[in-house]
């Protein structure tokens, strides 16, 4: 059961006057306070569509999306909600788990946004979308009540993991003030509402087989003076910051970025990672070695002399074009990745670092 809120006035005299709760007056009015501020639910969403058509005549009363990827489909209820409810949100969950990221894209081009999906999702989340969309979804029924029915079958499907939950709103008028309160009929709170599912196909934009992202991070450590000067990108101090680098095959377009800075160059990668004291790179047709450069930053990490997994590790690239830190490109909705390096399959991003550095594609 969930929790009832009370509401009461107190009046001049010191004493408590309850105020009633009703349904609140129009549907249509919850949802689109829903929609204005989703903020009310509890947890910050995008809503992507209302009234979003399904493939089986159904529709959809919001679908949102949350700063993980996740896709909320909320149901609502102007009063009590009967059991049949809940069959309609499981319906609706059938078809919205096999949207494609692509899908995801259009539901929300189709609702007429004015921002691009990307900068929207920064401006509400203040980080670009991760790369799977819909990888997890969420059921919310939204009511003012809910028969004893419909609690005892969320709950029982609840508690065998299918994230679906009540979300109950009491409307208060008092003295010509409107009041909305909000709880749930399961505590949102419990490690067990946080679920997995299997990823799906789809669930990731479609990568173009050939670029990827690069994250230069600069320090002592590193420089990206000396990297663009000499024709490398680097990474280390520990596999976890190694590896994904590691992987990036000859031949490989990359798009590097300063963390915090912006996009500064684009690149083919022309040889395999080396720890840094065993790279050799060709400078002006000459190989030489990587140590016995004019080096800005030291590449080196505590400890990596005894365990080869601390070492910077360095990849040769050939750059196409490159630009100083102080005239990266940075624009809001622009992916960025705390990896090393990874696929770089968001479209928004692509075409604007095209763009940016004036490839002709």
């Amino acid at each position: 059961m969930a929790y009832e809120v009370g509401l009461w006035r107190i009046g001049a005299s010191g004493e408590p006057a309850r105020v009633t709760s009703n349904a609140i007056p129009l549907e249509s009015q919850l949802e689109t306070l829903i929609a204005q501020d989703s903020a009310i639910l509890g947890v910050p969403l995008m809503i992507i569509g209302r009234q979003v058509a399904t493939s089986f005549g159904g529709f959809i009363d919001l679908l949102g999306i949350d700063g993980d990827g996740v896709l909320h489909v909320l149901e609502l209820k102007r009063g009590r909600t009967p059991r049949e409810v809940v069959a309609q949100i499981l319906d609706y969950a059938s078809w919205a788990k096999e949207l494609s990221h692509d899908d995801v894209l259009a539901i929300y081009a189709e609702s007429r946004q004015e921002l691009p999906f990307e900068v929207a999702f920064s401006n509400v989340f203040g980080a670009s979308p991760p790369d799977e969309l819909n990888a997890d979804l969420r059921l919310t029924i939204v009511a003012h009540d809910a028969d004893p029915a419909t609690e005892r079958i969320v709950s029982y499907l609840s508690a065998f993991t299918v994230p679906i939950n009540v979300a109950f709103f009491r409307y208060f008028e008092d003295d010509g003030r409107q009041y909305l309160a909000r709880t749930w009929l399961i505590d949102e709170s419990k490690p067990s509402r946080t679920t997995s599912v299997k990823q799906r196909s789809g669930t990731k934009e479609t990568w173009n087989g050939q670029d990827w992202y690069v994250a230069l991070g600069e320090d002592t450590t590193r420089s990206w003076d000396d990297a663009r000067r000499y024709g490398f990108v680097s990474a280390g101090g520990g596999a976890w910051f190694s590896r994904t680098l590691v992987n990036l095959p000859i031949g490989a377009r990359i798009f590097t970025h300063i963390p915090k800075v912006g996009y500064v160059g684009v690149g083919t990668v022309t040889g395999e990672a080396r720890p840094a004291n065993e790279v050799v790179l060709e400078i002006d047709g000459e190989p030489r070695r990587f140590a016995d450069l004019d080096l800005k930053a030291r590449y080196r990490h505590n400890g990596d002399d005894q365990d080869e997994t601390l070492s910077e590790y360095v990849i040769p690239v050939t750059w196409i074009r490159t630009v100083p830190r102080e005239q990266a490109f940075w624009t809001q909705g622009l992916f960025a990745n705390q990896n090393s390096a990874c696929k770089l399959r968001n479209k928004f991003t692509l075409e604007r670092l095209l763009e940016a550095f004036k490839l002709d594609e």
